[in-house]
């Protein structure tokens, strides 16, 4: 069993020790926990991925309409927001570690829920399912902060990308399975498109177990430890926004992520099926789906670099231009192009991926640390409750007006993003270490 609290070693090497052994134990301890984020972060994205694969399909297989498969995935993000919360205060009390393993304990029980459903044959228990199985996709986004705790404010958006990118390998090795666990789910009397979720489950237990074994330190208690006794030896305390106070810098990293969230899931989600309708093939839809979230997260390290060396801001107003390329390339590429919708998705991937990690950046730039996980889990309630309504909103469009129109009005509401972050004051988000600079 696991506790909140720091272990022996943790107290010993941190407890009165002078400020150069104190930045000893903070990079040793973030090399530590990268390397076990990374390793749970390459499971996890295997589950978030089948999700995305199949599920508006399996939803469309079961109930035989294509205006409501969108509620698949509005569920989804529903059940990431209130995911969110938890983890988020979870950690908050007791460290990363329990919230994170929570969370994904709760996506694997999610994911043989959907199982379940689609061996019942009742869209009830899917939609109940599917609603759970999104603590998973929250605990997939919440680790990126885990990340980022004892990283210095020059190399945040780094730390990001480092946890962000893990998810690539199994985000794009999951959609390459949907043939083979198909087959394997067919083979055990399990309907055909469930067979991914057979993934998800077994991936999101196993990164759970990763979390709890081995992210020792927690990253947030040794944080805080660490800041205790700059505090308590130099004055040197956080200068950076306090507990119920938000700025204008928070307020725009948080809209940058909220409006690439609704814009990516909305597309995204109904790709599939648009696809499918021009008669391509789930192995289709499932090599389009895999290059779109290598583009969420093989990028990272870059756009990591890019938001460190040229702003916060820079790169997001570079994610609205992004994700209006994107919608406008999906829009008009042919239904029966794999192709050049590939290219449309890589880009709107790549268009998230800019718009989550200088928003990331912004908001933890702006955070006091005291209350961080508590607000962070709040924020990704924001991210997960737009991904509802872009999710649900996407079916009920394409139903009425086609997926062109979709895809233009995604691209176009990205741009929303560009006078907001350019409204905000160079400077307004001064970071850990003072370093106002980073929110140019």
């Amino acid at each position: 069993m696991t506790t909140g609290a720091p272990g022996p070693r943790e107290a010993v090497v941190t407890a009165g020790a002078p400020g150069g052994v104190k930045d000893l134990t903070r990079l040793r301890a973030q090399r530590r926990v990268l390397i076990v984020l990374v390793a749970a972060q390459v499971l996890s994205g295997a589950g978030l991925a089948a999700g995305v694969t199949v599920g508006a399909l399996l939803a469309q297989d079961m109930l035989g309409s294509t205006s409501l498969t969108g509620v698949v995935s509005a569920l989804s993000t529903a059940g990431s927001a209130l995911a969110a919360v938890a983890v988020g205060r979870v950690s908050q009390a007791r460290g990363r570690r329990p919230g994170l393993a929570a969370g994904y304990l709760a996506g694997a029980v999610g994911s043989v829920g959907v199982v379940a459903a689609a061996v019942a044959g009742s869209p009830a228990l899917l939609f109940a399912a599917m609603f759970v199985y999104g603590a998973g996709v929250a605990t997939n986004l919440q680790a990126r902060y885990a990340g980022a705790d004892l990283a210095t404010s020059a190399g945040r958006a780094r730390a990001v990308s480092t946890v962000l990118v893990a998810t690539t390998m199994g985000g794009v090795l999951g959609p390459g399975l949907a043939g083979v666990t198909g087959d394997l789910a067919h083979g055990l009397g399990i309907p055909y498109l469930a067979g991914p979720f057979l993934l998800a489950g077994a991936a999101y237990a196993v990164a759970a177990l990763v979390l709890t074994v081995w992210l020792r330190p927690d990253p947030l208690l040794l944080a805080r430890t660490l800041e205790a006794g700059r505090a308590d030896g130099t004055g040197e305390a956080r200068t950076g926004s306090t507990a119920g106070e938000r700025s204008p810098g928070m307020l725009a990293g948080v809209l940058v992520m909220v409006c690439t969230q609704l814009v990516m899931v909305a597309i995204m989600t109904m790709t599939p099926v648009h696809m499918h309708d021009h008669g391509n093939g789930t192995g289709a839809s499932g090599l389009v789906i895999g290059v779109h979230i290598a583009a969420m997260y093989l990028p990272s390290p870059l756009s990591g670099w890019l938001v460190d060396r040229y702003g916060r801001r820079t790169i997001a107003v570079a994610s609205a231009l992004t994700l209006l390329a994107a919608g406008i390339m999906a829009a008009y590429a042919p239904g029966d192009s794999v192709a050049a919708i590939a290219v449309a998705l890589a880009l709107l991937g790549l268009g998230w991926n800019l718009g989550l990690i200088s928003g990331t950046a912004i908001v933890t730039d702006a955070d006091a640390l005291a209350g961080r996980a508590r607000v962070q889990g709040l924020v990704d309630v924001a991210v997960a409750v737009a991904g509802a309504v872009g999710g649900l909103a996407s079916g009920l469009l394409v139903a009425a007006a086609g997926y062109s129109v979709l895809a233009v009005g995604g691209g176009v509401l990205a741009l929303a993003i560009v006078p907001v972050v350019l409204a905000v004051r160079r400077g307004a988000a001064p970071g850990p270490d003072g370093g106002a600079a980073r929110g140019r």
